[in-house]
């Protein structure tokens, strides 16, 4: 492979550290009316799916903030610092969001109780699910290009956010039509699998690595075990 440069130039930077606090920004924003709609929803409906969903949003903010505090340092030497706690913290989000989504499924499926058709959770779940994954893809291409593991672990809880409001979308739409109401609980224990994965890489800090010189690094500028142009 051919070596490239080693990285964006101090304006480009600047520029990218920018975006990524406006996609933070609009992420927490949106995370913050999705978790009210659907934990008051899923309230009124006796769904833990609804809940559980809300819950999963206030995970989003709390990751999201902690990548707010790591690109709050106007110096880069200080917002790398930060890096290794920011990803502890979106680490630590994943295994409870895995955890609270494993146990809810499990307990739907032993039939712990029957939620009631909710026409909001529908409509949440619907706007989530158009909406997360154009935040997920802009914030993990800014993330990549900027060299930043935090920033493309964000990403990648937003893109699980996706993932989440298919199978509840899913979920509720069988719920109401067919009374299917083992098929949200079973898709959530996949989920589940997928959030242990993403914690444990965003604990080892993979996922994307700063561009750097060394000679075997990929056309992303990315050295060996990164996965900054996937």
């Amino acid at each position: 492979m051919t070596a490239t440069s080693l990285g964006p130039s101090p304006a480009r930077r600047d520029t990218l550290t920018r975006r990524i606090r406006l996609l933070v920004a609009a992420t927490i924003a949106y995370n913050v009316v999705e978790a009210i709609v659907a934990i008051t929803a899923g309230t009124l409906a006796s769904s833990t799916a609804l809940v559980g969903f809300g819950l999963d949003s206030v995970i989003e903010v709390s990751s999201a903030a902690a990548v707010a505090w790591q690109f709050s340092a106007r110096d880069h030497a200080l917002r790398e610092a930060r890096e290794k706690t920011t990803l502890r913290i979106i680490a630590v989000s994943f295994f409870a969001l895995a955890a609270y989504v494993g146990i809810d499924a499990v307990r739907a499926l032993a039939g712990t109780g029957e939620a009631d058709r909710s026409v909001p959770g529908i409509v949440i779940a619907a706007l989530s699910l158009a909406t997360m994954p154009f935040l997920s893809a802009a914030q993990r291409r800014t993330g990549r290009e900027l060299g930043s593991a935090s920033a493309v672990a964000d990403s990648k809880q937003t893109l699980l956010c996706t993932y989440l409001s298919g199978v509840l979308l899913v979920g509720l739409i069988l719920n109401a039509a067919l009374g299917w109401s083992w098929a949200d609980p079973v898709a959530a224990l996949v989920i589940s699998a997928v959030a242990v994965k993403e914690g444990r890489d965003a604990w080892q800090g993979k996922g994307c690595c700063a561009p750097t010189a060394h000679p075997a690094v990929d056309a992303c500028g990315c050295g060996p075990g990164c996965a900054c142009c996937s």
